[in-house]
């Protein structure tokens, strides 16, 4: 239980006689990177609205390092730091400045740690300047930087990476692991950018129609239960001949698609194939391999091509 740093406990929500949050269970760890994805009005937003109390619970409860959002609001939100979107700053006032304004809400937070989440987060050469003159990605980070000076147990970030070009975006990613290794925090990630929360999460959850579909960790989810899965897409004539041996000889279920034959197998078992394929008179024109990637997954369990 200690390790624990949130637990949602049967989370509902309802406007009206409508549930648009249908009961999600699921607790997050310290030093995690938790991604939290789903499609369009699945319920992202919502659920992370009662998550820090920006919202009513209508049943079940939200348990940070133990303490009810419910019945014990002000210690809970103690251990939280969150960022929604584009984090707001003074622009006229040096990220310095910035900081220790923040700083003076929050009783105990001393000039030592300012100076330690400025590190943290690599701000040092640009934490004199004024924030107006910071870029997108800077802001980012000196939003983080003030979400962790009060030492949260669980940060929270609903589109982190939002607006940041490639470089900002490796940025970010690179402090929040940072971050989750050596401050110990768990955090929270809501983002429509699949392939960097592949990059960046440990573990992900699904939200779909307000209802918990998958929650696995990250290797899980992209190399499925058997090590080293691709897919396979192959030129070939015959193609019914050559689902047919695949049927037989190797226990597969392949498919033709886009004039491709198409299966998931072992990287180690292609040459087999291949071999077998040619022994039954199947013509092999081009052979191609792609590791199933966590946007492949997705896919498969929400069935649907919007994301939030």
């Amino acid at each position: 239980m200690s390790n624990v740093a949130m637990e949602l406990q049967d989370v509902r929500k309802s406007i009206g006689k409508k549930e648009i949050i249908k009961g999600l269970t699921f607790s997050i760890y310290k030093g995690e990177v938790f991604g939290f994805i789903g499609p369009n009005g699945a319920g992202k937003t919502t659920t992370i609205r009662m998550m820090v109390g920006l919202m009513q619970l209508s049943h079940g409860d939200v348990l940070i390092r133990g303490k009810s959002i419910k019945h014990d609001f002000k210690n809970a939100i103690r251990e939280v730091g969150a960022i929604v979107e584009n984090p707001e700053m003074y622009p006229f006032m040096t990220g310095w400045q910035n900081l220790m304004h923040y700083a003076r809400m929050i009783p105990g937070i001393s000039k030592e740690r300012i100076q330690e989440v400025i590190k943290l987060v690599g701000l040092e050469k640009a934490i004199k300047e004024k924030v107006g003159k910071y870029s997108l990605g800077m802001r980012q980070r000196l939003g983080i930087a003030q979400a962790l000076l009060h030492k949260p147990s669980v940060l929270i970030l609903d589109e982190p990476t939002n607006g940041l070009d490639p470089a900002g975006i490796r940025e970010i990613r690179q402090y929040i692991r940072r971050l989750a290794e050596e401050e110990n925090v768990a955090v929270i990630i809501s983002s429509h950018l699949l392939s960097e929360i592949e990059l960046m999460c440990d573990r992900i959850g699904i939200i779909k129609n307000g209802e918990l579909i998958a929650t696995q960790t990250v290797q899980d989810s992209t190399t499925s239960e058997t090590k080293n899965i691709t897919q396979v897409s192959m030129q070939v004539t015959p193609m019914d001949r050559a689902i047919e041996v695949l049927k037989t000889d190797h226990t597969l279920d392949a498919k033709s698609q886009d004039e491709a034959l198409i299966f998931q197998t072992e990287k180690e078992k292609i040459p087999d194939i291949v071999r077998s394929l040619v022994q039954q008179d199947v013509a092999i024109y081009q052979v191609n391999s792609t590791k199933s990637s966590l946007e492949d997954k997705f896919f498969d369990l929400i069935g649907e091509n919007t994301i939030e």
